[in-house]
């Protein structure tokens, strides 16, 4: 199976299992969940879901045990999506080339379907079947970290205190460490746990999710200065238009470029213990940097 047809299957079973687990949008009170199901099936990669799965097989383990926290993490990061988009927040009207949920239901309602969206996925993730290194709480602090005020909400507060000002470098490795690496990481680290990963091979895949998502963000970054709105499904231009600090503001184009295949070499150099089972691993990483949306 080419990596095309892998991440078509991937993103079509995580799909399945997440209209599986989410309530019904009918369902009382209709409007919130029919917001959490138009948030939720907006579009998107399902990049972190697969790379939870892919984590999992690379560990020896199956794409059943793993898909609970491949949707929780979905769904987190889509109430992350949601409240970033808020007025008082990032303040954008597009999102995977559709009007932003508070566009289509209010602020008000796009707050409270965040939060739902956020509990839903704790709940969900505590359907994760614990492995014999990993009892269920583990799952738990394992997200609740990687979401909390040291990690993606502090990432966040790091973003939009340095709005208007001049980082160093260094600043903003630590925001998006905070943000997009951490996320990432953690999303590997669960479908590892679920296939009872060893110590070494957990701390191996924390090094290569964190280099990934480094690598990542810098192409985000540099989509958002060289592709259309159109392209990317969200507004281009918006970062340079409230002053936030990325790596082409800090570095230039080539250099953020030469940053990101750097980022990339350090992630396939942590995969070097886990030989042909990291297959897909590889694929995706070398894919992310070469993408163009």
């Amino acid at each position: 199976m080419s990596l095309k047809e892998y991440l078509a299957t991937r993103s079509a079973e995580v799909d399945a299992a997440l209209d599986a687990f989410l309530p019904k949008a009918k369902e009382k009170p209709a409007t919130i969940h029919a917001a959490m199901r138009y948030s939720i099936f907006a579009g998107g990669k399902r990049l972190r879901p697969i790379l939870c799965l892919a984590a999992a097989e690379a560990c020896g383990g199956d794409v059943e045990s793993a898909m609970p926290p491949a949707c929780a993490v979905e769904i987190l990061h889509t109430y992350s999506l949601v409240h970033d988009d808020l007025p008082c927040m990032d303040d954008d009207d597009l999102r995977r080339g559709r009007p932003t949920c508070h566009k289509v239901y209010g602020e008000g309602m796009a707050v409270l379907t965040g939060d739902a969206l956020l509990t839903e996925a704790f709940l969900i993730l505590a359907q994760t079947t614990p492995a014999k290194r990993y009892p269920g709480a583990a799952y738990v602090a394992e997200l609740a970290l990687t979401g909390g005020s040291t990690r993606l909400i502090g990432g966040q507060v790091m973003d939009l205190e340095g709005e208007g000002k001049k980082l160093t470098k260094a600043q903003l490795v630590k925001i998006h460490e905070s943000k997009t690496a951490a996320l990432l990481t953690s999303s590997i680290r669960l479908g590892a746990m679920t296939a009872n990963a060893t110590e070494k091979q957990l701390e191996a895949l924390s090094v290569f999710g964190r280099a990934l998502g480094l690598a990542f963000q810098v192409i985000d970054d540099v989509l958002d200065v060289t592709q259309s709105t159109e392209v990317l499904g969200k507004t281009a231009g918006k970062d340079a238009a409230v002053e936030k600090a990325t790596y082409p503001a800090i570095l230039g184009l080539e250099k953020s470029r030469k940053e990101a295949a750097k980022f990339t070499r350090e992630a396939l150099d942590a995969l070097k213990p886990f030989g042909k089972k990291a297959q897909r691993l590889r694929e995706i990483a070398e894919y992310l940097l070469k993408r163009e949306y």
